[in-house]
């Protein structure tokens, strides 16, 4: 068979050699003692002392010396909560032996190693001193170093088992708990964590990998963009390139476009010269009929100028009438507007006057109403004014306080309203607690059970019937349906207080049954259920007389009865008086619909409370608060934990601080009480007599509220009045700063008098009679200038008729001399018109086309020299010709090219040989890091793979050290004629253990050590414990109460068997314990000491 690998093997240990070994452990102010000092011996030390003597004190002293946290010890949140009350600091010194081939750096240290230990309220040091007491070291590293050598981890329960974790190992049922101490015991843990450690090290390193590998991702792209670069750089070339060929095109291009121009203007000269044949002979047909028109025009002149000598008397004489005539008819127009002016003037004089006439006649009426009356008048006005300006001020002044006490009489019956208001309230509120109360206790009444639950209880029980046939032992439940007390109802509500969240709770014999009834809560919609598993077998416990309160008062369970033992050891068990591991508690919670999940913090809570109502017989009943005071706090009575008196006061003692509770407001009164009839009557004259207050509160509220209305009323009628009175106060007030403006201004004087006015008319009317003599003159020259022009008129008349014929004869010839004038005109035009175009248009054309055709052939002669210069043609020709494309075009799409190529340029400074340089370059960097990368791939993976083998190893070790302890644990229960084994489950986290009795004929195997005898089950539990003491390795171990709920007979034999394991296993071994060990035998390698008992 195989056996463990060197990784866990346990045969070199550093104890055997003397190295390791505890020799001596002082302390200062640490914890309960100011100075204690204790010699161990190199194998078994026993340590024993009354409750509260500093025993446990020094496993703990140990645990902070070799660097464990304050939290890890349990019995402290922090370093400085060690420091003895009163002092400032706290010191521990523990004494290694440091001798044989095993010893720590025995050159710096000698024989003797000191580990000190100083704390202070706000630091603590670490020293390490040789065997003459010279500090070698004073970091945790070095004490780190220490204890990894001597191998003394004090977090496994293997070295040092502090009370809890004895409680928690030698006491527990369950299988995760046993398969955490062996995991935790044999280093399993330790190496199972390092090994994940080193997994989460491996995955980090990976995503560091990966995010450099990442992290070269932007030098690839600019690789990638070197690349594009270079690759337009290539362009840039050929835009350059077809920028030339573009140019040498464009050259050529205009010596092909002015050949082009040539041939269309020597097209356009020779239509021009036909032109001019065509102009020459219209010129000379117009030249002919102008002289034929001239010969005939002189005839009519000739003709004509006969006529007008024979009447150019006549016509002498009629321009002089006509003119004279002319002169008369304007004469006599400007004799009427004259007139007229003058005629307007007179008109408007008139009106002046009869203006000034009337303003006359006003002002005497005015000075006639202005007297010395009015003066009075306005006085006596001012007066009466100022007296209604005076009344209505105190008008406003006396509704201003009336208002003032109107709106405090309304606060006032305001605030009555709100008392009254919350009285009603209160009174409902109480009113409705009082229905609630009554109605549970009719309820109560008809069915006891409904007191622990009410109708979710009564579903429950119709649940628990129906599926009956599913639980291997019927729930009992609820506790207080099956729970009365003795005498009288006297402490029915101090034991409400004490346990009455334990009246509700169900009891269960096993954990099917548990499933099976939160299934029944479930279905009867009862979400808070608390369940209890505990053996129904399991008889009646009888309860020491020693472990119960030394008091002439009642406990809780002495005045409750019950038929039922189960109830009686759940009410012993869940007070931790015999602290059996039988029953465990599990409240349950199953959320309801649109309910949140509840916390687990609030399950801890929740059980926290049902712990703490426990302890019936622990808990004494008083009558009254002051005899409650004299027990808890005075009498100092072994075994009390708490003390309730009859009204609900809860007080108890934890060390020196001492705690009042005062009654739950939410317990009115105890469910197990029998009067329930009495209750009802007084809840229902208790609630008759808060209707009558509700109803009398009501009515005073109503009247309130007329009250306040009325008040409300007069406020507005009075603010109403108010404002009114200070409108017109107002109005008055402006009334007389108008009156008063008014007086003081003084009238101003008139500007014109009457005397002015009478001499102004005066002068109008000298002005008319003027105006009337010119205006008789002006009508008399009109009359003159109208006969003048009446006898003008009529002998220009009779001069007209007179030659009347010879004018017409005259007339007719200008008539055709004119008609012969226009067509000479017309004709010399028209030719003149034609030899204009001849000369500035068909000529200046011809002129100017051969000009043009001059200019383009010498121009054509230039543009070949350059393009001749730039290329020769056959270049051009080569390369495709220019046609199709014009110089326009050409120049365009060359402009075009010219920014694309200074764009890109711009665009890529450097050279082309540089970007190619620094692609290389960026290329080889590239490669030299993605092989180092490749490189820690390899690495990586090799360490992956290192870790998988690391993994089968610390898995076949597991498997080997589960036999080993099967193995160990059978031989210990060999020595007592016991068989057993041991069954480990790393999956599931399980370690269950199996014992078969010699004595049990029926062959089958004790799966839980629950089913053993108190002895029996204590030995196998420590056959188990020393088995994985076995397994482990350490200089020394030390175990505080691991005896303390053993009987005589099973501590005999489990303290034989431990002396006897400890004294051949060879390593120093501490043993803390309050019983008495009179029955193990001293010696050489056992050393019994006794610790003193503690100060009161």
């Amino acid at each position: 068979m195989d056996k463990p690998s060197d990784f866990f093997e346990a045969d070199t240990s550093p104890a055997r050699s003397g190295a390791g070994i505890i020799s001596r452990i002082r302390l200062e102010n640490f914890m309960c003692h100011s100075s204690l000092q204790i010699d161990l011996g190199d194998r078994v030390n026993f340590i024993t002392g009354q409750n509260g003597s500093g025993k446990s004190a020094i496993l703990t002293a140990l645990c902070v010396a070799f660097g464990c946290r304050a939290k890890g010890t349990q019995r402290a949140n922090t370093l400085k909560d060690f420091i003895k009350t009163g002092c400032s600091y706290a010191a521990i010194f523990v004494q290694i032996k440091n001798e044989g081939e095993d010893a720590f750096m025995p050159d710096t240290y000698g024989n003797m190693i000191i580990v000190e230990r100083r704390i202070t309220e706000s630091s603590s040091s670490i020293a390490l001193k040789d065997h003459q007491g010279r500090k070698v070291a004073q970091r945790s590293k070095e004490l780190e170093e220490l204890v990894e050598y001597f191998n003394i981890d004090v977090e496994n329960p293997c070295v040092i088992m502090s009370q809890d974790k004895s409680r928690e190992f030698l006491h527990s049922g369950n299988d995760k708990d046993k398969f955490k101490f062996f995991f935790k015991a044999t280093l399993l843990q330790q190496v199972s964590e390092l090994l994940e450690g080193i997994k989460s090290h491996l995955n980090a390193s990976n995503a560091v990998l990966t995010e450099l590998e990442s992290s070269i991702s932007p030098i690839v792209e600019e690789l990638k963009e070197l690349h594009e670069k270079i690759k337009n750089m290539e362009h840039v070339k050929e835009i350059a390139q077809d920028v030339q060929n573009l140019k040498r095109k464009l050259a050529w291009s205009w010596v092909y476009d002015v050949d082009r121009q040539i041939e269309e203007h020597n097209i356009k000269f020779e239509k021009l010269k036909d032109r001019v044949p065509t102009c020459q002979a219209r010129i000379d047909q117009l030249s002919d009929r102008v002289n034929e028109l001239k010969i005939l025009l002189s005839d009519k002149q000739a003709k004509i100028t006969s006529l007008m000598e024979k009447t150019s008397e006549v016509r002498r004489m009629k321009e002089e009438l006509q003119n004279n005539l002319l002169l008369a008819k304007k004469e006599r127009a400007e004799r009427e507007a004259e007139y007229s002016r003058v005629d307007s003037l007179i008109l408007k004089m008139r009106k002046r006057a009869r203006y000034l006439e009337q303003q006359i006649r006003d002002t005497q009426e005015q000075g006639i109403k202005d007297t010395q009356d009015e003066e009075a008048e306005i006085q006596e006005r001012t007066k009466k004014l100022q007296d209604e300006i005076n009344m209505v001020h105190l008008n406003i002044s006396r509704l201003q306080e009336e208002e003032k006490l109107l709106v405090d009489k309304l606060l006032m019956a305001k605030d009555f309203i709100k008392e009254i208001l919350k009285e009603v309230q209160d009174n409902e509120r109480k009113y409705h607690s009082l229905c609630s109360q009554l109605q549970a206790l009719k309820q109560q009444q008809t069915n006891k059970v409904t007191a622990f639950g009410g109708q979710k209880v009564l579903n429950l029980l119709h649940s628990i019937e129906r599926h009956r046939r599913k639980f291997k032992c019927p729930p009992i439940g609820p506790i207080g349906a099956h729970v009365s007390l003795v005498n009288s109802d006297i402490w029915a509500l101090a034991v409400e207080c004490a346990i009455g969240r334990l009246l509700d709770a169900f009891i269960v014999t096993d954990h099917k049954d548990l499933l099976v009834l939160r299934t029944c809560a479930r279905e009867a919609n009862y979400h808070n259920l608390q369940i209890i598993i505990y053996d129904f077998s399991r008889p009646r416990l009888s309860i020491p007389s020693h472990l119960l309160p030394l008091t002439c008062h009642s406990t809780t369970i002495s005045v409750l009865h019950t038929e039922n033992s189960t109830i009686w050891n759940v009410l012993v068990d869940m007070n931790d008086l015999l602290q059996t591991p039988i029953l465990t508690l599990i409240p349950f919670f199953t959320p309801g619909p649109g309910e949140l999940e509840i916390t687990s913090r609030e399950r801890r809570y929740t059980l926290r409370n049902l712990l703490k109502q426990g302890s019936a017989e622990r808990q004494v009943l008083v009558p009254s608060y002051e005899i409650g005071k004299n027990v808890a706090f005075e009498q100092r009575i072994q075994n009390l934990k708490d003390v309730y008196t009859s009204d609900g006061f809860r007080m108890f003692c934890r060390g020196s601080v001492q705690t009042t509770l005062p009654p739950n407001k939410r317990i009115k009164n105890g469910r197990l009480c029998s009067s329930i009839d009495n209750q009802i009557l007084d809840l229902e004259k208790e609630g008759s007599f808060a209707q009558e207050v509700i109803k009398e509160a009501k009515e005073r509220k109503r009247n309130a509220d007329i009250a306040s209305q009325e008040l409300e009323k007069d406020v507005q009628n009075v603010k109403r009045r108010r404002i009114s009175e200070e409108r017109t106060f107002m109005s008055k007030q402006l009334a007389l700063k108008d009156m008063n403006s008014s007086r003081s201004v003084e009238p101003a004087p008139d500007t014109t008098t009457a005397v002015e006015l009478q001499q102004e008319i005066m002068q109008v009317q000298d002005d008319i009679q003027a105006k009337g003599l010119l205006l008789e003159k002006v009508r008399m020259k009109k009359i003159m200038a109208e006969d003048k022009a009446n006898e003008l008129k009529r002998s220009f008349e009779s001069l007209c008729d007179s030659a009347k014929g010879e004018i017409d004869t005259i007339e007719a010839v200008e008539r055709e001399l004119l008609l012969a004038e226009q067509e000479v005109n017309s004709a010399e035009a028209e030719k003149i018109h034609y030899e204009g175009v001849m000369q500035n248009k068909v000529l200046l054309e011809i002129n100017e086309e051969e000009i043009y055709l001059n200019n383009l052939q010498h121009t054509r002669q230039e543009n070949f020299k350059k393009a001749s210069i730039i290329c020769p043609e056959c270049v051009v020709e080569a390369l495709g010709g220019c046609s199709g494309c014009t110089p326009e075009q050409l120049s365009a799409k060359l402009i075009r090219l010219n920014q694309r190529l200074q764009h890109e340029s711009r665009r890529y400074t450097d050279s082309i040989d540089d970007l190619r340089e620094r692609h290389d370059k960026t290329e080889r960097k590239i490669t030299k890091k993605q092989l180092i990368y490749a490189a820690f791939h390899e690495k990586l993976n090799a360490c992956e793979k290192a870790l998988e083998l690391r993994w089968k190893k610390f898995n076949r070790n597991a498997n080997l050290l589960k036999r080993e302890l099967t193995w160990k644990f059978n031989g210990h229960l060999l020595k007592k004629g016991i068989s057993g084994k041991t069954m480990v489950d790393y999956d599931k986290k399980l370690l269950s253990v199996e014992v078969k009795m010699p004595q049990d004929a029926s062959g089958n195997n004790v799966r839980d050590t629950r089913g053993l005898s108190g002895g029996e089950r204590s030995f196998s539990t420590l056959c188990f414990a020393l088995a994985l003491h076995d397994m482990a390795e350490a200089p020394f171990r030390a175990m505080d109460e691991f005896d303390v709920f053993m009987d005589a007979v099973s501590r005999k034999i489990s303290l034989d068997a431990l002396v006897e394991f400890a004294v051949s296993q060879g390593s120093q071994w501490i043993f803390i314990t309050p019983h008495d060990i009179g029955m193990v035998k001293g010696g050489d390698r056992v050393r019994k000491q006794q610790m003193p008992a503690p100060v009161s």
